[in-house]
């Protein structure tokens, strides 16, 4: 898929949208030869590789940051980028944060929660807006499911459909019931992305960090591809054994003077060390 392509236009194409976060480079390369549709550059970048102990910690700065790492390893696949806690607070401050996302990047960004005022300003001004509903990360202290009553759920079919009707270019649906997220994806005209919400969807999105297993915490909604953080492990306790057995670097490692130029090297005054 091309970038700024009519997203809407993924929704009846018959098959469904892939797409995974990324925050790196190397990583965005990797998912753009794999076909990925889209990447998401998510505040998860915050506890899956700044360090930090929720999203709500991270800033415009890292998000930017971060933003123009994965564009300069996916130059062809549209990126959506979250904007952070707190910087999207007022219709205001929601377009300065955006033109700054975009500007590092994006093709997209996204917010959290049913904030109908954000949403008019940002497509007034021309910029295209992924939203999300569900579980917020950015606002819900307990990660647990979403829409579970029926009146929950109506109040989230409600709230997709207005933001819809206003001109959301997609919609992320996280943590809820497949019943409600199939409804939910019948009733708009965006294509809604899945994660933890069933097989219904449009699509699916993952965190790349949970995809390869960088630790061993996984979730019910995600499947590992792979044990990357043992992989890790393992390889840097091999590379600390070798160097302090002296294996490491090997011939194979070295490179070496030609033995004229060794020579007339060796013939020269030897330097004093100054302490």
């Amino acid at each position: 898929m091309a970038r700024h392509s009519d997203l809407r236009g993924l929704k009846g194409r018959g098959e469904p949208v892939a797409v995974l976060t990324a925050y790196d480079a190397p990583a965005a390369a990797a998912e753009e030869a794999a076909g990925v549709d889209i990447i998401l550059v998510g505040d998860s970048v915050g506890p899956a590789m700044l360090g930090y102990a929720s999203e709500t910690e991270v800033t415009l700065a890292d998000m930017c940051h971060h933003i123009g790492a994965v564009r300069r390893g996916a130059t062809n696949t549209p990126i959506i980028a979250d904007l952070p806690y707190r910087t999207y607070d007022t219709p205001d401050m929601a377009l300065e944060s955006s033109r700054l996302l975009i500007a590092a990047g994006a093709d997209l960004v996204k917010f959290e929660g049913f904030l109908p005022a954000i949403l008019v300003s940002l497509v007034k001004h021309s910029i295209e807006v992924c939203c999300h509903l569900g579980l917020e990360p950015q606002h819900h202290e307990s990660k647990g499911l979403q829409g579970r009553s029926a009146a929950d759920a109506s109040q989230l079919l409600s709230n997709a459909l207005a933001l819809d009707e206003i001109g959301m270019a997609m919609l992320v649906l996280e943590l809820v019931p497949e019943e409600v997220a199939e409804r939910v994806t019948r009733c708009v005209a965006a294509p809604v992305i899945g994660i933890g919400a069933g097989r219904k969807t449009d699509g699916q999105v993952l965190v790349i960090t949970d995809v390869l297993g960088f630790t061993a915490k996984n979730y019910r909604h995600n499947r590992k591809y792979q044990e990357f953080g043992e992989l890790m492990l393992q390889a840097a306790k091999a590379y600390v054994s070798d160097v302090r057995s002296g294996n490491f670097p090997a011939e194979t490692n070295l490179f070496h003077m030609e033995k004229n130029e060794l020579a007339e090297f060796l013939r020269g005054p030897p330097q004093k060390i100054s302490r």
